[in-house]
């Protein structure tokens, strides 16, 4: 039996493309980083580490995207794309998990 088939990946330039994976990129490390849902603190360093470099390429591509004339966030368009790549289970690792003690 097949997994079942996920929907197409909507049109993107090269450089919405790239700004949506250097957006996962940062989601997936500050989710390593949370402290509600970390397990040891070496891996948090190690994803700190590697946040500057992420959030330096997710500079990089709003750079390019600004100076190629692309002035628009097509909302609609980088959601779909981000939904399509697991972005909204990638998003809820940097929020408090359920039943959080305390709350």
């Amino acid at each position: 039996m097949w997994p079942p088939q996920l929907p197409p990946l909507p049109a993107l330039t090269r450089a919405e493309g790239e700004l949506v994976d250097r957006y996962l990129e940062v989601l997936d490390l500050l989710g390593r980083i949370n402290p509600a849902r970390a397990h040891d603190t070496y891996a948090g360093l190690r994803a700190a580490q590697a946040l500057a470099v992420a959030a330096a390429g997710l500079r990089d591509a709003l750079t390019l995207m600004h100076e190629r004339g692309e002035r628009e966030m097509h909302t609609g368009t980088l959601a779909r794309a981000m939904l399509v790549l697991d972005g909204e289970r990638r998003a809820a690792r940097v929020t408090m998990p359920p039943n959080t003690p305390g709350r």
